[in-house]
């Protein structure tokens, strides 16, 4: 097709003798011309996974991954954020760089322009193998238990295959520990379940043992040399045909090129004495009998099966580009000449590379680029040429570095020409040092300085550096070229001089010359070390001469003001001083407070914590800078945290007295979560004629609706229609879990921001979301109630009045019994929210069966029962009618418990209208604005001790944000209430719910359901309590612990199943707790800027579904064919917890069989009916304790054949046998929860509110930066008691993911809202969970085996299916170890700085929360008093 046809017509000018008015040209006026002489084709050609692709003029609003999922066999790279966030969408792109090198570039298909692949060779998930045959690689991750829930999993196989097909040079793979886990290679993937531990120790073992190379310790490694990680020799050649042309003779390919094949049994023996050495995490494989402790049990790699990069592509000649049509337009220039005259025809064109920030415009800011131009295949603009003269090194004046040069080259250079350079290219280390820390690595791979600068971010992580190092940016427009300072180039926010027909080519930094004694540094501080957006940057440099007096500096910040600024009244005041003077600094801080006055209410907030960081910053930099130029020693903790390569152990143990039960076989969907093969809702294939929705959601927090107009939406491309109110009887209108209070569309006014208005629908995703954008809503603006404390000022609740008496409350007042007491103490404790951040998100397809009326509706959801009864609500028919069904789900936590039902109801209600199937899945900000969070909380407490700190009494008052609807608040309530003991003997306790009713979305169920929240708030008047008295905190938890035979607040006894005691002991031992303790406290001593932390926390979790008594049951169909294969249904849904891996092996366990027979069909209930949630940690007890049931129902129709055919009869023998006998070969198997049956207000004689208590006890061991904030935790080792294990690989895997995101919820995980009461933290880049850099250096986990005379424990009065335990909310709690022991390097701070006051910290311990509760001077110089009514920027719904 000629690119010249997608243009709309021109004007055409009308008869002469009519006037027309002058109007400027259109794009197509100006821009045919021009494509019509240069770009004449509209069509991209490219590879994927081998095969060749011509796509003719593409949709112009499609994305990379737009396309591949669009392909029906490419459903493997997955859509998680949009954003570039997560990593889900992770594909590898094969480029032939200068010099015809071949680099594999992660690349993050969500945002990347389609047009970039055009030459390129695209791997995606599916291209590496498949269940059959899996790449080693994705053997090694499915085996080793990396993947959960699997949705994240193909982003990471692919951004570690990158790594590793980039790492073979000079005949081996060059890989270290560090390069798999420190150098940013996986920073911009984030797992939700497994806590990333299996996935780093599953890498590492690949490369020992299947690539059979040498993972090199840091410790153990050779210096670098600059030949080393020159940029030339980071791969090596490759000739036309994929094969070496380098003296090795390899082709660059992973395990070797062909010819290097018998090579391979040399260093098979290499291999394996490696992985002995190495192997931390042991594995097992899909054979329940065969271990994976040696490379034998895994398929051997093969290096000629891995895709090389096509021949023809070594000769495709890139052409110019241009495809589109009527509303937008893409150019793909191939030369600098053909970018800038298009930048001078159409000066407002929109140059993309990345597209990092533009894509995010694009489609959550709906900004409208008609005219794009993809530069990154310019080559003027990304290619760097060493100079060729020997002394170079020395002479060089300035480093010219291409515009356009993806930043992850731009590292590889600045790290090259420092190593070569030295100090004089310190302004190199700076800039190279703030990009591995900018954003992702897959982002890094495609963004460029030009774009970073263009963008003019005023917290860029670039511009402070490049500004002090006194930068100079190469601007290109027709006319020719010019030099702009960086000093000058940023006039206000997001405004520079960039002309705006103007190219960025290159960015010039000036380099001193070898005598002058200079030096830049730069520094970044975010809520999270890797990929997060900057609170405060800064850049450095200082000049001195040689007697150490202060020629020039320039101290440049980000984050301070609308644009990068430097602090003026700092560098005026320090130019002629001694450096190295004290005073010099003390006068330098106080300039930087006069240079930034912040106000309270500041764009962007922590005005308090942004100026102290002005000084930090400055103050580490002063301090690192004199040792950098020899004037002193540089002491340890003045320096940045750097954490280093994680390790840990699992005390692996193997019950031999079973088959399969208690055999640590991997998750049986890991392979298929690894090759892609998985299927998710919306990987399903399309149907026929099937419609797809958007939301239209309210932009109010509460206010009227006095109109929608609905007019420009339906004129839209492509749409078909829409729902709102009157789409469904009145009566009909509202769902909810417990009570049916919340509309399924808004009515008269709305009550969140983010309520359902209406949806529209359209033939395709994206016409429907940008029609969505076009609907008009008129508000009237009402008063809106956000916070806690605001919903108990005026009184707004939802009916609740549960409450807990024990001891004297029962009878009436405590005041007696306060009155007793030696020391009573007071104090309110707050908990913010957290989001789920599920990779996947809620997504539905509904498919109606015209004849009979009924509804098949596929589903996200944990509660098929409860999507089941309100979609036929809403479609009016009966619930038979509705066949919910869910294969697996993307993550949950809870999340997908009640908020999932809406999607299914929408979905359902478009599919009945249109006679058409019909599919919605929410985009991220959607899914976070709509589907709630884990409860913020308020306790108000009052405790009352005797002289040794035994608790006599508690009252205490507990609040939660419940949002606009009561969802399933109550019950979390319910559940915090009966947790606010945790582990310790309360004699009398009087604790009221209190569910408030806000104008925020409706928060929801969260792994732990309101437990975690009440175990903080205990721990935390448990450190009140040791802090006044003076007393170490693990003897008053020791005091206070429950004995055999006390009763809980809610009058259940603890029984001998109550094991806290024996874990405080055991792990104390195991990790060397007290030894531990006392090095912490020497450390502390002699650290000034650091200081250390630790603690030992137990649980205690409650399981059941406590009075929600019907929930207690569960149901099982199990049918056995003729043939001895085993079909398998039950009421539970698999969301990554290995719900379906366990119940196959309970059910191989009981029939006699091996789990290879067995197949667990999806979940609908069509075959279980009435199904209860998956939640509670309880579905494996209630649908294991259901399947038992059903098969021990088919093992007495079996004992006869059994008894006939022999104890070792293959079940073929006997299922024939039986068939031809007629005998009933399918089972309806059922359970119910016993001896359950707590109901509020019975004091006299209560039945038991949970079956037992899972319970666990962690040690956290964390640094902590006081010059910041940051932090690092150096040790965490957890010991669960989780009965029998049904699978204990599984089970670690459930504790390993709780505890990170535990420790997220506790410290890093902060929820903000605009005062407008709008969520403002809606996805990864303003959503911080943990990531790979962000768990312990040490991570041990063990179970609880035997007590402590050495006596094996036994579980059988559990009465719970094979003497298990439920382990998925249990361990969540631990994670606040990490909070604790912070809390503790916090108070060791205060106490150096001589603050007497009592430590206030709430939960998240972010690094805000922690720099200003270090109370030192830096912090009491930058406080900022709020002007009368001035508030923060945002809120905190927990306050």
């Amino acid at each position: 097709m000629a690119a010249v046809e997608i243009l709309p017509t021109p004007n055409v000018a009308g008869p002469l003798s009519v006037p027309q008015p002058v109007s400027p040209p259109s794009a197509a006026d100006a821009l045919t011309p021009l494509i019509q002489s240069t770009y004449t084709t509209s069509e991209l050609r490219f590879f994927v996974n081998g095969r060749p692709i011509t796509v003719l003029n593409p949709n112009p609003d499609w994305v990379l991954l737009d396309w591949i999922r669009a392909q029906d066999s490419l459903k493997g790279t997955k859509l998680g954020c949009g954003e570039g966030g997560c990593g889900a969408c992770t594909v590898v792109l094969q480029t032939i760089e200068k010099g015809r090198q071949l680099r594999h570039v992660a690349v993050n298909a969500c945002l990347f322009p389609l047009v970039g692949v055009d030459g390129k060779s695209l791997i995606t998930i599916e291209g590496l193998g498949t269940v059959a045959r899996p790449h080693p690689l994705q053997e090694r991750v499915a085996k080793m238990h990396g993947s959960q829930c699997g949705f994240c999993t193909p982003g990471i196989v692919m951004s570690l295959y990158a790594l590793i097909r980039n790492s073979y040079r000079d005949g081996k793979f060059r890989l270290s520990a560090s390069d798999v886990e420190l150098q940013g290679h996986l920073d911009g993937n984030l797992c939700r379940c497994t806590g990333y531990k299996p996935i780093l120790e599953a890498a590492k073992t690949f490369i020992v043992e299947d690539l059979r190379g040498n993972l090199v310790e840091e410790d153990d490694r050779s210096p670098l040399s600059s030949d080393d990680i020159s940029v030339d020799v980071l791969r090596a050649p490759t000739d036309e045909n994929g094969c070496g042309t380098s003296t090795s003779g390899s082709c660059g390919r992973p395990g070797g090129c062909c010819r290097d094949l018998s090579t391979s049994s040399s260093r098979s023996s290499i291999g394996r004495e490696s992985s002995q050495e190495s192997g931390i995490t042991r594995a097992t494989s899909m054979n329940t009998g065969k271990s994976t402790d040696s490379p034998d049990a895994f398929e051997s790699y093969d290096p000629t099966a891995e895709i090389i990069f096509p021949p023809s592509l070594w000769k495709y000649e890139q052409k110019p580009i241009c495809y589109g049509d009527g509303r937008k337009i893409w150019f793909r220039p191939t030369t600098l000449e053909q970018l800038v005259e298009l930048k001078d025809v159409w000066p407002s064109a929109k140059i993309v590379g990345g597209a990092s920030e533009t894509q995010i415009e694009v489609r959550f800011k709906k900004s409208d680029y008609r005219v794009c131009i993809y530069a990154s295949d310019v080559a003027e603009l990304n290619s760097f040429s060493e100079p060729k003269t020997d002394s170079w090194p020395s002479t060089l004046s300035e480093v010219s570095i291409p515009g356009n040069m993806p930043l992850t080259q731009v590292e590889e250079l600045c790290t090259t020409l420092y190593l070569k350079l030295g100090r004089r290219a310190s302004a190199l280390e700076a800039l190279r040092k703030q990009l591995r820390y900018f954003a992702g690595r897959q982002i890094r791979n495609v963004a460029s300085l030009a774009g970073n600068l263009a963008t003019a971010s005023p917290i860029s992580d670039a511009a402070p550096a490049l500004l002090a190092a006194g930068s100079v940016i190469t601007i290109r427009t027709k006319n020719g070229s010019c030099d702009i300072p960086i000093s000058s180039f940023f006039i206000k926010y997001r405004t520079t001089q960039l002309p705006a027909n103007g190219v960025i080519t290159h960015i010039k930094i000036p380099l001193p010359s070898s005598e002058t004694l200079e030096v830049t540094k730069a520094y970044k501080q975010a809520k999270r070390k890797d990929d997060d957006i900057a609170i405060v940057t800064a850049g450095f440099r200082v000049r001195l001469d040689q007697n150490g007096v202060v020629q020039q500096a320039t101290f440049a910040f980000g984050g301070m003001a609308p644009t990068t600024i430097v602090a003026t009244m700092a560098q005026k005041v320090i130019i002629g001083r001694q450096w190295i003077s004290r005073s010099t600094c003390d006068d330098v801080i106080d300039a930087l407070l006069e240079d930034f006055g912040l106000p309270f209410g500041v764009p962007g907030g922590m005005a308090q914590y942004r100026k102290t960081l002005t000084l930090s910053l400055f103050f580490r930099f002063w301090s690192e800078s004199i040792a950098d130029f020899g004037f002193a020693q540089a002491g340890e903790a003045i320096q940045e945290i750097h954490r280093g390569v994680s390790t840990g152990n699992r005390d692996h143990f193997v019950d031999s007295g079973t088959r399969v039960v208690g055999k640590e076989i991997p998750h049986l969907s890991a392979l298929k979560h690894c090759t892609g093969e998985a299927e998710y809702v919306d990987d399903m294939p399309q149907q026929k004629n099937e419609l797809h929705c958007a939301p239209v959601l309210s932009t109010k927090a509460h206010a009227k609706l006095l109109g929608v107009d609905w007019t420009s939406a339906l004129e839209m491309p492509g749409v078909v229609g829409y729902l709102d109110k009157n789409s469904v009887p009145q009566e009909s209108n509202n769902w909810g879990p417990i009570r049916v209070d919340e509309p399924l569309f808004a009515t008269d006014e709305v009550h969140s921001h983010g309520q359902t208005i209406g949806i529209v629908y359209a033939e395709t995703a994206l016409q429907a979301q940008a029609a969505a954008a076009k609907v008009k809503v008129q508000y009237e603006a009402l008063p809106a109630i956000l916070t806690i404390s605001q919903a108990i000022n005026a009184g707004s609740y939802f009916d609740h009045g549960k409450q807990l008496k024990k001891g004297a409350a029962i009878e009436g007042s405590l005041s007696d019994v306060f009155a007793r007491c030696e020391h009573v103490f007071e104090g309110t404790t707050r908990l913010g929210g957290q989001e789920h951040f599920y990779l996947e998100t809620n997504a539905a397809l509904a498919i109606p069966h015209i004849e009979d009326g009924s509804m098949e509706v596929y589903a996200s959801t944990q509660n098929l029962m409860e999507n089941q009864i309100f979609v036929a609500q809403v479609l009016g028919v009966p619930m038979s009618h509705v066949n919910m069904r869910v294969r697996r789900l993307g993550g949950a936590y809870g999340g997908k418990e009640s908020r999932s039902t809406p999607i299914a109801c929408l979905v359902a209600l478009a599919a009945k209208k249109e006679r058409r199937p019909a599919r919605m899945m929410l985009n991220r900000d959607e899914d976070i604005t709509v589907s709630g969070q884990r409860h913020p909380m308020q306790c108000r407490w009052k405790i009352g001790t005797n002289a040794n700190g035994v608790i006599q009494c508690l009252d205490a008052d507990i609040y939660n944000n419940a949002g606009y609807s009561y969802d399933m608040s109550g019950a979390v309530m319910d559940r915090a209430c009966t947790h606010l003991d945790n582990c310790y003997n309360i004699p009398h306790a009087w604790i009221r719910g209190w569910v408030c009713k806000t104008n925020t979305v409706s928060n929801t169920a969260f792994r732990g359901f309101g437990g975690p929240q009440a175990m903080y708030f205990t721990e935390s008047f448990m450190s009140v309590i040791a802090e006044s008295l003076g007393i170490d905190i693990d003897e008053l938890r020791i005091r206070n612990l429950y004995k055999q035979g006390d009763l809980t607040p809610f009058l259940q006894p603890i029984d001998i199943d109550f094991h806290i005691s024996t874990m405080l002991e055991q792990l104390s031992a195991n990790a060397d707790y007290e030894s531990r303790k006392k090095n912490v406290e020497s450390f502390n001593s002699k650290s000034r800027y650091r200081k250390r932390g630790i603690c030992m926390i137990p649980t205690k979790f409650g399981l059941s579904f406590a009075t929600a008594l019907h929930l207690n049951q569960a149901g099982a169909y199990v049918r056995i064919y003729e043939d001895g294969s085993v079909l398998l249904h039950h009421g539970g849904t698999e969301m990554g917890q290995g719900l379906y891996t366990k119940m196959c092996q309970v059910a191989a366990e009981e029939l006699g069989v091996s789990v290879d027979q067995i197949l667990n069909k999806d979940s609908q209930t069509d075959q279980v009916a009435n199904p209860s949630p998956t939640a509670a940690s309880s579905g494996s007890d209630l649908n294991g304790m259901a399947v038992k049931n059903a098969c021990d129902q088919l093992n007495e129709r079996l004992a006869p054949y059994r008894k006939q055919f022999g104890p070792d009869a293959p079940m073929s023998a006997i299922a024939h046998a039986a068939y031809r006998d007629r005998v009933n070969l399918a089972a309806n198997g059922f359970w119910k929860m016993p001896k359950i049956g707590y109901k509020w207000g019975n004091y006299k004689d209560p039945l038991p509110m949970y079956y037992y208590f899972t319970q666990g006890v962690a040690i956290a061991e964390v640094e902590l930066d006081l010059l910041t904030g940051d932090h690092t935790v150096l040790r965490a080792d957890i010991m669960m008691d989780v009965g029998r294990s049904i699978n204990p690989s599984i089970d670690y895997g459930q504790i390993e993911g709780a505890f990170i995101q535990g420790q997220g919820l506790f410290t890093m995980e902060e929820s903000l809202w605009t005062r407008d009461g709008e969520l403002f933290t809606k996805g990864p880049g303003t959503y911080k969970i943990p990531g790979f850099s962000d768990i312990p250096q040490i991570f041990n986990v063990s179970m609880l085996r035997h007590d402590s005379a050495g006596n094996a424990i036994s579980w059988k009065h559990l009465r719970s299916i094979q003497s298990s335990k439920g382990i998925g909310e249990p361990p969540l709690f631990l994670g606040s170890t990490v909070f604790f022991a912070l809390r503790e390097a916090v108070r060791a701070a205060r106490e150096m700085n001589g603050i007497d006051e009592p430590l206030l910290l709430n939960a998240p311990a972010t690094p805000e929360k922690l720099r200003l509760a270090v109370g030192d001077e830096f912090v009491k110089r930058a406080a900022v008093t709020p002007r009368e009514g001035e508030t923060n920027f945002f809120v905190c719904i927990e306050e």
